[in-house]
């Protein structure tokens, strides 16, 4: 068997907070490229972007059988996001100003791309409909930079692998 071919994280993935998508299953070059949509990926830190996924399990018990059995039950998907935040210049803080709590709209993420290749029809992204919680400014600390923590609330079907359309 050939090895297959890896790609580097980093500089291979990019995020966008993008408020209005009207078919998360397929968005479009504009609702990911319109002038409300902020793009995160450099606001967001090293470990800033993280979406998880519980899968719980269905116990699937038989009386003819002294072993149990398990069949795929609820998922539930979680997000957590910690950006920097620039209280002095506006215009260095939009993620930070946008993202209030309550806000509804979709964190988009692209992965296995340069991040500064434009998005495109056929592009592979992951959407995540969510409703913003409460900002959690960090406490200031030696060697590091001021930073805010969030947590997006999923608010319905998480699409992944859905294709950019034109």
């Amino acid at each position: 068997m050939t090895q297959p071919a890896s790609v580097p994280a980093d500089g291979n993935q990019a995020v966008w907070w993008v408020p209005v998508i009207a078919v998360a299953q397929s968005p479009t070059v504009a609702e990911l490229t319109a002038p409300s949509v902020i793009d995160a990926s450099c606001y967001l830190t090293a470990e800033g972007w993280q979406p998880t996924t519980n899968e719980q399990a269905v116990t699937d018990q038989r009386l003819c059988t002294t072993e149990d059995y398990e069949q795929p039950g609820r998922l539930q998907h979680s997000l957590q996001v910690t950006y920097v935040h620039n209280p002095g210049s506006p215009a260095d803080n939009a993620l930070y100003l946008a993202l209030t709590r309550l806000t509804s709209g979709y964190w988009v993420s692209r992965v296995g791309v340069p991040y500064d290749q434009a998005i495109a029809a056929g592009d592979i992204v992951d959407v995540y409909p969510v409703k913003m919680g409460w900002r959690q400014k960090s406490p200031g600390v030696a060697n590091s930079v001021l930073t805010v923590g969030q947590k997006p609330f999923i608010t319905g079907p998480v699409v992944q692998d859905a294709v950019v359309a034109a």
